[in-house]
């Protein structure tokens, strides 16, 4: 008797069903991503019971035909590859065909699909892997499923889900993030009880961010222009075909503004051809990108959009679908970290006092104005803040508006999303108005008022009017009017006052001194135009073990940065010259540090990486000190240089170099507006 058999085809459906359908909210993944697949304009989506009890997504594409309705069960039966080549370039979110026969092998599922060109629909039951019906129907063009009683059948899976409203949680975060992804399309998200989502379609990404998150979010972030570049990675141009030359790679998105930082990666969305995945390489891109504009301990808010050519990535990686390969991955890398460090730079944005408190805030956010992410490691406190979440959801219909809602990266179908985005009412304004925030552009704020008193009521227009009254002077400034600055003093010999039209500003001297050698320090560098001062007598410095072998592997950087360090035994090195600035008491303390955080980071490394590394390290030895007095013409000096900077926000290790007190704001503590 062998052995080895082959599964009943029940049994192997509900082991695909476990790699497949984790939680409800994956359910509504794969029934989302296959309404999108068929050209859906508008998708509604219904759950009860946190999706325990029955999910039910309605959209208006195309619909199938009665035979493809009963083929859609059959494992890997599929309309979107013909031929094994089809895997390398895959165009859709679904192809595997494993989605609906896994779905059906758990719950009790019903569809009910028309083709438009068919006179009468078709009507599937299934209850735990077993056809129990097909019947025609009247129907309208589309297709509806409904997924009752979910892990009825597997009772040992149904113990593992959380609470409804953690669940409801994970299905809302996943909701916004394809609402996100395509903003041309509605998408709806309710219960018996409420409308959690309510999303139109809208022209552009900022509509879709302004429309789901609110103003306050908006302005926390800055846009990236879509820049693209050809696909010509590591490869020569000789070994480039015809495809590969046109081929594009385009990014776009938004990215938030240095003082808005998380404790986590939860703030952070990436899309690769409108697909929502968690890849390390674009992580770390972005890593990298704020790298020496936020503290290396905290991270910021993206919603990052990647648009390739099908066959630059390989999406058959994972079972959910979750994970991406690129065929040219270096090149990815760099170009999604340039493209962010060039929008940051060139947006220079800075914080206001108001920026600083919210910021500050926003990750203590109240529970009951959270909804929670889907991730594998959701806590109670997030289950907490889902519930309190949906539980206080609007009557009225107004979309929550959100303050840059996190993301777990190691989630997929929807993971937890914790408090980061806080959730408050705001009345939608007239699509054509939504980023004039300024006087004197568009309508008025009267005749604003006067529209959306029409569309959503006095008590809306009122809120709005209250928001326009605070609007442009909350907003987070631009760093090109630093070099408008008029230095009137220092507070404590640490702290520079300075004035222009636009308000009040502080400016801290050590950093801002600091952020003015590193970006001088990077450019020297980089000429190779960096000299040494060398001491009357040479150093000597005892290293560890790991501090010799990561000396061994950058002296090279170290001798184009000005230092002059000689080995002079088993553990011993003689420090003869030091990077001009640096005291000859400081150059031990600099060199240490420099190895030490190298070693932290396992050398592993790019150049660019390591010589930001040094010149941080080098320009806050040299920098000016706090407790130092500057007289008018240093000041000056010193404010004229900051505002030449790429990054004026921010010194080298990511701590704010200003803050702005707004004319508004000064207005309003004194009670004039």
């Amino acid at each position: 008797m062998t052995r080895i058999r082959i599964l009943p085809e029940n049994v192997a459906n509900k082991i695909a069903a476990g790699e497949v359908v984790e939680r409800p909210a994956s359910v509504v993944k794969e029934l989302l991503e296959n309404a999108l697949d068929a050209g859906a304009r508008s998708i509604h989506v219904e759950v009860e019971s946190g999706g325990k009890r029955m999910i039910r997504v309605i959209d208006d594409g195309t619909g199938m035909a009665h035979d493809d309705a009963l083929l859609a069960f059959e494992r890997h039966a599929t309309s979107k590859l013909r031929t094994a080549d089809d895997l390398l370039s895959i165009a859709t979110l679904g192809f595997r065909g494993e989605a609906l026969p896994s779905i059906a092998a758990v719950s009790r599922l019903l569809l009910q699909t028309r083709a438009a060109e068919e006179e009468e629909g078709t009507r599937v039951e299934f209850a735990g892997g077993k056809l129990v019906g097909v019947n025609p129907e009247g129907l309208p063009a589309g297709t509806t499923i409904s997924v009752a009683d979910l892990f009825y059948c597997v009772p040992a899976r149904r113990n593992f889900l959380k609470s409804e409203t953690t669940e409801l949680g994970h299905i809302a975060s996943l909701v916004t993030h394809y609402a996100l992804a395509h903003p041309d399309k509605q998408f709806v998200l309710k219960t018996p009880t409420q409308e959690i989502i309510n999303a139109t379609a809208v022209g552009t990404m900022a509509d879709r961010v302004y429309q789901i998150f609110g103003r306050q979010a908006l302005d926390e972030l800055f846009e990236l222009s879509p820049v693209s570049s050809p696909m010509r990675a590591s490869i020569t141009e000789t070994e480039l075909t015809a495809e590969e030359r046109s081929a594009e790679l385009v990014v776009r998105g938004f990215a938030s503004r240095p003082e808005v930082q998380r404790s986590n990666r939860n703030g952070i969305y990436v899309f690769v051809n409108k697909r929502l995945v968690r890849d390390r390489l674009i992580l770390h891109a972005i890593h990298e990108a704020y790298r020496n504009v936020l503290p290396p301990s905290v991270f910021p808010g993206v919603l990052l959009f990647l648009d390739l050519p099908a066959e630059e990535v390989d999406v058959n990686v994972h079972p959910a679908k979750i994970e991406v390969r690129f065929r040219h991955p270096q090149f990815v890398h760099d170009f999604t970290r340039d493209s962010i460090r060039q929008a940051l730079s060139k947006a220079r944005p800075v914080p206001s006092f108001s920026g600083v408190t919210s910021a500050a805030t926003s990750n203590a956010t109240p529970a009951a104005t959270s909804i929670a992410a889907p991730g594998a490691a959701a806590s109670e406190s997030a289950e907490g803040s889902a519930a309190a979440a949906v539980a206080a959801g609007n009557g009225n219909g107004v979309l929550p508006r959100a303050v840059i809602p996190p993301m777990n990266a190691a989630a997929v179908a929807g993971a937890a999303i914790a408090g980061d985005f806080e959730l408050t009412g705001a009345p939608l304004r007239p699509e054509s108005q939504r980023f004039q925030f300024e006087s004197g552009i568009g309508m008025s704020a009267d005749e604003s008022a006067s529209e959306i008193a029409r569309n959503f009521g006095e008590a809306a227009a009122a809120a709005f009017l209250a928001g326009e009254s605070a609007g442009t002077g909350d907003r987070l400034a631009s760093a090109d009017s630093l070099d408008e600055l008029k230095p009137l003093g220092q507070v404590n010999s640490s702290f520079i006052v300075a004035v222009n039209g636009e308000g009040l500003w502080i400016i801290d001297q050590h950093v801002a001194h600091e952020r003015v050698l590193f970006e001088q320090h990077l450019r020297a560098r980089r000429a190779g135009l960096l000299t040494g001062q060398r001491m009357l007598v040479p150093l000597m410095v005892e290293l560890s073990p790991r501090q010799l072998v990561i000396f061994e592997r950058i002296a090279e950087e170290l001798a184009a940065n000005g230092f002059e360090v000689s080995q002079m035994g088993p553990r011993s090195v003689a420090i003869h010259a030091a990077p001009a600035g640096i005291a000859t008491s400081d150059a031990e303390r600099l060199l240490m540090e420099i190895l030490d955080g190298t070693d932290r980071e396992n050398a592993a490394v790019s150049m660019d990486t390591l010589q930001a590394k040094i010149a941080a390290s080098t320009s806050c030895h040299a920098a000016i000190k706090v407790n130092m007095p500057l007289d008018q013409r240093k000041m000056e000096w010193l404010l004229g240089e900051l505002a030449k900077t790429e990054a004026p926000m921010s010194c080298p290790h990511g701590r704010p170099i200003v803050l702005r007190y707004s004319v508004k704001e000064i207005e309003r503590a004194f009670k004039r507006i």
